[in-house]
């Protein structure tokens, strides 16, 4: 059977649970482990994918065309795990599933409760997860912060898992934040103390405390935390703020935390160092060779974990190229208002992420034109695909008209349009085009360049496609249709003749982007952009 690591936070959210998470799969995998991760979230929705980006921020997509928390692209890129639907448990999915077995009248008549009915289905959740995987350990991570009233149903159920796997396996790590008074020149410790009591109220018992911290813990202050917390002092770790966040693990690495999480799991495997992950990775992140200039143009970009996968997948095409990529974010319906050319100079590379509605629309199509005719290096991603098939029908081909029907129901040019099987569907959740679908790819193109071979899968999250009766004309002024889904004939990826590089994907190639592989396009285009600027 697996063994369990459960995942709790204290004091206030974002602390980072997520990374943490992540970076403990990290170690346990460099230690010969093999892991898996699930994210159980307190919120009523089944999944995030009705929920607006400045709501709950990326919606991450698996191969299964889940649409889940953007922590599972944290999971994915920093462990080899590949992580599908069920690695997500929302408190809507555990409600749903019980009313639906209710209604069967699957409970015979019982009265339907929190305990033992909803525990019972995080629990069978939580196993089933570790039991397809088959994996050494299983990190589950709980979402929300102790003390609020939506996450007790989630922690009764690791109580008694808890309870039931038994010593050595199960453990609690407890994240939790020592705040520096600034005033008082001290770092305090009771917060600690107070979010530990909270959870040992609710029968959880933390077997190690990650203090998140800006300063260095001192001895004495973990001789402390752990004296009023009941741990052991060599469970008291120092989880200090790092520049990036792929340092995290060579922190806990540092701090000792894989050999700790091993003993108190009964398990022995040979001590592993992360140095390709230390030379490798966080060596080029900062100590690079080279530095360019990304402007994002988005509708989204004032926060920062609405586009968290592009962003990192950047920093990621820059790691394997040896470079810092600094990122600049264009807000797409300011855009509209300002001169492109002023607001856009000193671009070495444009990006335009996915997104949904028509706000912010024609500024990103005026970027697109810039990059165009300044043959600056272009990266479309989904609808920044679909932006530069409309700017290519209207100012290459004549089309005033283009748009896609998204933006313009009775559009007379609809370059971009539904399918018909959406045409019909009234609800919204979980009914586009989702998960990893195959695509046949150009020999003679940029992306056969990047991933060299004809045969690829990548993910997709969207409704709208490149309407194949415009392919042929478009084919004639210039564009190429570099990739092609092999069982739907719909365009996956658009490129320019006469340009150093430009390229628009239907697909989320950041979705299967890491720090120590970076995705192949990603790579090409912050390459492109080095030349560029060069």
């Amino acid at each position: 059977m697996s063994k369990f690591i459960f995942v709790t936070g204290g004091v206030v959210s974002s602390l980072g649970k997520g990374i943490a998470s992540a970076s403990i799969g990290k170690l346990l995998e460099t230690r010969g482990l093999n892991v898996t991760l699930i994210k159980c979230d307190p919120y009523l929705n089944v999944d995030p994918g009705t929920m607006s980006p400045f709501q709950h921020g990326e919606v991450y997509v698996t191969d299964d065309g889940a649409e889940t928390d953007l922590d599972l692209g944290h999971y994915e890129r920093f462990t080899n795990a590949v992580l599908s639907k069920d690695n997500n448990i929302t408190t809507g999915k555990i409600y749903y599933s019980v009313i639906t077995k209710e209604r069967k009248g699957d409970y015979l008549g019982k009265t339907v409760q929190i305990i033992p009915h909803i525990t019972d289905e995080i629990k069978k959740s939580i196993i089933k997860v570790s039991k397809a995987r088959d994996v050494d350990v299983t990190i589950v991570e709980i979402g929300g912060t102790i003390g609020d009233i939506e996450s007790l149903p989630f922690l009764e159920a690791i109580r008694q898992l808890r309870w039931e796997l038994g010593e050595f396996y199960a453990l609690n790590v407890h994240v939790t934040l020592l705040p520096y008074i600034k005033s008082a020149g001290e770092q305090k410790t009771k917060p600690t103390q107070h979010s530990v009591g909270k959870l040992r109220a609710i029968g959880i018992a933390p077997d190690i405390l990650l203090c998140r911290t800006e300063k260095h813990i001192t001895k004495d202050q973990k001789d402390k935390i752990a004296l009023f917390c009941n741990v052991d002092k060599e469970a008291v770790i120092e989880a200090i703020d790092v520049k990036q966040i792929y340092e995290v693990p060579l922190s806990f690495k540092k701090e000792g935390l894989d050999t700790l999480i091993l003993k108190k799991l009964n398990i022995v495997r040979d001590d592993n160092d992360l140095a390709a992950w230390k030379n490798e990775v966080v060596g080029r992140l900062k100590n690079p060779e080279k530095e360019v200039k990304i402007y994002v143009v988005g509708k989204y970009v004032a926060l920062q974990d609405a586009y968290k996968s592009i962003y990192e997948a950047l920093v990621h095409g820059g790691i394997a190229n040896n470079a810092r990529v600094t990122i600049v974010r264009i807000d797409s319906e300011q855009l509209e208002k300002e001169k492109v050319e002023k607001r856009l100079e000193g671009a070495q590379g444009i990006l335009i992420p996915g997104g949904f509605g028509d706000r912010g629309i024609e500024g990103k199509i005026q970027a697109v034109q810039y990059a165009r005719e300044n043959n600056i290096p272009y990266f479309g991603i989904c609808l920044g695909m679909q932006i530069a098939t409309i700017e290519f029908a209207r100012n290459i081909c004549k089309l005033k008209n283009a748009n896609s029907t998204e933006f313009v129901k009775d559009v007379k040019e609809p370059v971009i349009s539904l399918l018909e099987e959406q045409k019909a569907i009234k609800n919204l959740g979980a009914t586009m085009r989702l998960g990893a679908y195959p695509c046949r790819v150009s020999k003679n193109s940029f992306s056969y360049k990047a991933y060299k071979k004809e045969i690829i899968s990548e993910r997709h999250r969207h409704r709208y496609e490149f309407n194949n009766k415009y392919k042929k004309s478009f084919e004639k002024q210039g564009m190429v249709i570099a990739g092609v889904n092999t069982h739907q004939g719909l365009v996956e990826i658009i490129e320019l003749k006469n340009h150093p590089w430009f390229v628009g994907c239907q697909f989320h190639p950041e979705f299967k982007s890491k720090p120590d592989q970076a995705h192949p396009l990603f790579k090409h285009f912050i390459e492109a952009a080095l030349k560029y600027g060069g």
